[in-house]
């Protein structure tokens, strides 16, 4: 029903690439443990999508609390989105960013492990132990975070109208860096759909069925065009994304990122705040 599972390394032989129906992932593990973590997280990959997609029925229909479900990653998926509720949102919202926290969590129980990032389309689940660090590009690449493992953010997520994913807003992109990485993914995508000027005419939005037949956004508009905007207009619809985004906070496991509209950005949070401990930091640069 869903064919097998693709595996290969990528041409540096370091990273590897898992790919199976829509889930297409890159991954890298640092230390001695890495090859044991390899094994472990092909062996877990496989399952993925099967699991999910016995699930989807529920996993497509708005969230409600408390909706039963089996596997680990759709679990995951529901309990992001809860924290949003009463606010529209499907637990599919959190797909990308739970598929990589699962696989994320699989490697991190791997001794000798130091490090590793599970990548899922743009949404990032991190391990790493006290002492590492990592930098990764954020907003489109317009900036960098650099991520110490001391902190508590173990999740970046990127959504805009311009990604993979469905938008109802206009941001080119919004970057969270979060608890987990299904944390992150929710909170990006609501962020994303505030960014917005609900009644510009130049802005063209078409049913998301027409645009995803199987989406979970259905007969709700979603943004295809955005024409060039004035100052005035992109700081208006940053302005209204930010003011959300401030909303959010460590109940939603959100620690601060970054709005991008043409060029244009405005940062939300403090992510000094990721701090677990009272040494470390993580900050955006």
């Amino acid at each position: 029903m869903t064919g097998a599972a693709e595996i290969s390394w990528l041409p540096d032989g370091r990273r590897m690439h898992l790919h199976h129906g829509p889930i297409d992932l890159i991954l890298e593990i640092f230390g001695t443990g890495r090859a044991v973590a390899y094994r472990a997280a092909v062996l877990r990959f496989q399952t993925v999508l099967q699991e999910l997609v016995e699930e989807l029925p529920k996993l497509k229909k708005p969230a409600t609390p408390n909706t039963q479900l089996n596997g680990s990653i759709a679990r995951n998926m529901q309990n992001a989105v809860e924290v949003h509720l009463p606010e529209f949102v499907t637990p599919m919202a959190a797909v990308a960013g739970a598929v990589a926290d699962e696989i994320a969590k699989v490697i991190s129980k791997v001794p000798d492990v130091t490090k590793a990032y599970v990548n899922n389309g743009g949404d990032v689940a991190l391990v790493m132990n006290e002492a590492e660090v990592m930098v990764t590009d954020i907003g489109g690449g317009i900036a960098r975070a650099t991520i110490h493992g001391s902190g508590c953010v173990r999740g970046v997520a990127t959504s805009g109208w311009r990604g993979r994913s469905l938008s109802l807003g206009i941001a080119d992109a919004v970057t969270v860096l979060g608890s987990t990485a299904a944390l992150a993914d929710v909170a990006a995508t609501l962020i994303g759909n505030e960014v917005d000027l609900p009644d510009h005419t130049g802005i063209v939005r078409e049913m998301a069925h027409s645009q995803q037949i199987d989406s979970d956004l259905d007969c709700k508009l979603v943004t295809v065009e955005v024409p060039v905007l004035g100052r005035e207009e992109i700081a208006t619809a940053l302005e209204r994304g930010t003011r959300f985004a401030q909303t959010l906070g460590v109940k939603e496991g959100v620690w601060g990122g970054i709005l991008v509209l043409q060029g244009h950005v405005s940062s939300f949070g403090d992510p000094s705040l990721a701090q677990c401990v009272s040494r470390g930091q993580s900050t955006l640069i």
